[in-house]
């Protein structure tokens, strides 16, 4: 039932349970995946880690493709058009596995259970697979228009349902 909420709450519908069913493979642990992603973001920044992420997910959850296999790993960057030797090179580091645990300290602090979470100004969360107009709702709600810090200093606001920063 799990991923059909998550299906449900996709706008696109695009999870592929009954193929996820017949898989023979255990579900991935993702540390793979993660590194991946942020051996993306070292070679092309946000944009990068986000094609390499969906691709990730449309292996997985589409295709139903065991994505701990280092071979469908390297299909989803070559699908993604990032420079495949410089992914390479970051894949391969220990400075790219030390961000990766970086990160799980992070979700540590912020004390997040399960995936997908939203972590807003620090300290609230949009928890589960949601619907945009639910994470806006929240948004919106935790906001009431006012300006809200970041932990950076800079202030927030959402605007014609975007949140932009100073």
């Amino acid at each position: 039932s799990h991923w059909e909420h998550a299906n449900h709450n996709d706008d696109h519908h695009r999870f592929n349970i009954s193929g996820m069913r017949q898989t023979d493979f255990l579900f991935p642990s993702s540390m793979k995946g993660l590194i991946a992603c942020k051996a993306a973001y070292f070679v092309a920044g946000d944009a990068g880690y986000w094609d390499v992420f969906d691709a990730l997910q449309n292996a997985l959850f589409v295709q139903n493709q065991n994505i701990e296999e280092n071979e469908i790993i390297e299909d989803c960057v070559r699908e993604s058009g990032i420079d495949f030797e410089s992914w390479v090179h970051h894949y391969n580091s220990i400075e790219t596995k030390d961000a990766v645990e970086s990160d799980f300290l992070l979700v540590k602090q912020y004390n997040i259970q399960g995936v997908p979470a939203l972590v807003i100004n620090g300290n609230q969360q949009i928890s589960g697979a949601q619907p945009l107009s639910k994470i806006i709702q929240v948004i919106e709600e935790i906001t009431k228009g006012k300006e809200q810090p970041t932990s950076d200093g800079a202030s927030c606001r959402l605007v014609d349902g975007k949140i932009e920063c100073e």
